[in-house]
């Protein structure tokens, strides 16, 4: 966890998401955990950007989900800031978890699939606005309006049904709904990632000035790098379930420590024909339900030793501005380690 000397709105906690690995047979038994998220904790502050980066299947998704308690984490604190102080997401039932929704939203990986196919624009971007109870009937379809402005689709479109939009007008059509209730907290999944990449660079300006505009707090969850470096203020780097590395993101690409982060960094494509292109790390990502003994990238890392294969690393920090999981770093202040990120130590 990077330390700030502002109070964040959001701080996450040793936040673990396991699914039970089940017996066969007709008697059900519980025989293991997939740890799909394994103890990640970090601090988010209002109108920063914090994106989380990995290879499929490192928890990025599942840690936005339980964060918004669209799935209940099975243990772990997520501190959220509300107008009445802070409460702690994990701990609270869905009856009061709905009026928190209207500080905190999710803006879905596949455009096609979160938009209700039967009903118009302007209904499905209203209807946030209808649950909540926001206003009168005409001053929700006048905030209808300028929204979808705001996001550059054209209003007299609101009454059309979303088979009518290219992927392009269908995401920003879902970031409208997103931020019609103004939120305090956005999660971004993949939000680019299914559509083309001359609509990726369009929709990902108009977060950029969306983010500006509103000030908006992000956790931008992605594969492209080059994204994450345009519009995310700091980078987490997720590898089976958890954090190996977190840091500004202009000192993380221009110094990675972290031999995952490295290759993900060093496996960006060049476009210098005459550059030999690097192909990425090499063999699968570590099986969360089986994780190897030690540090969780020790098969797959070129600089592994042996104390990789039989300790799980600390996180470790040298200012309070990176924190890093790895034994083949030097040794850092210990002091500062335990004031800033004694939360993030693995307890299983």
């Amino acid at each position: 966890m990077i330390r700030h000397n502002k109070q964040p709105i959001l701080s996450v906690k040793d936040l673990c998401v396991f699914f039970p690995i089940m017996s066969q047979g007709l008697i059900k038994r519980r025989i293991g955990s997939i740890k799909a998220v394994n103890h990640v904790s970090f601090d988010l502050h209002h109108g920063q950007t914090l994106g989380l980066v990995g290879e499929s299947g490192c928890g990025k998704t599942t840690t936005g989900r339980a964060i918004l308690r669209a799935l209940s984490p099975d243990s772990g604190k997520v501190h959220f800031q509300t107008d009445q102080g802070y409460v702690d997401l994990a701990k609270l039932d869905h009856k009061a978890l709905i009026p928190l929704r209207t500080q905190m939203q999710m803006i879905f990986q596949d455009p096609f699939a979160s938009l209700n196919p039967r009903m118009t624009v302007g209904s499905l971007v209203r209807e946030p606005l209808d649950i909540h109870g926001v206003g009168t009937m005409k001053q929700r379809n006048d905030m209808v309006k300028q929204m979808l402005d705001r996001v550059g689709i054209r209003p007299e479109y609101r009454t059309r049904y979303p088979h009518a939009f290219s992927g392009g007008q269908r995401q920003r059509i879902v970031i409208a709904r997103a931020l019609i209730l103004e939120p305090s907290l956005i999660v971004a999944d993949e939000a680019v990632s299914a559509l083309d990449v001359s609509v990726q660079a369009q929709v990902i300006n108009l977060l950029a000035e969306l983010k500006d505009e509103m000030n908006l707090t992000m956790i931008f969850i992605a594969h492209d790098l080059s994204v994450v470096r345009h519009i995310c203020d700091e980078v987490a780097v997720m590898y089976a379930g958890r954090i190996v590395e977190q840091a500004p993101t202009a000192e993380l690409f221009a110094d990675p420590h972290h031999p995952y982060t490295q290759t993900l960094l060093s496996a960006v494509p060049n476009p210098d024909p005459d550059v030999p292109m690097n192909l990425g790390v090499s063999g699968e990502v570590a099986d969360v339900g089986n994780l190897p003994t030690g540090c969780a990238f020790n098969p797959r890392c070129e600089q592994c030793e042996s104390i990789c294969k039989e300790q799980v690393p600390r996180y470790r920090s040298t200012d309070g501005r990176r924190v890093i999981a790895c034994h083949i770093q030097p040794e850092m202040d210990e002091e500062l380690l335990n004031v800033t990120v004694s939360a993030m130590q693995p307890k299983c």
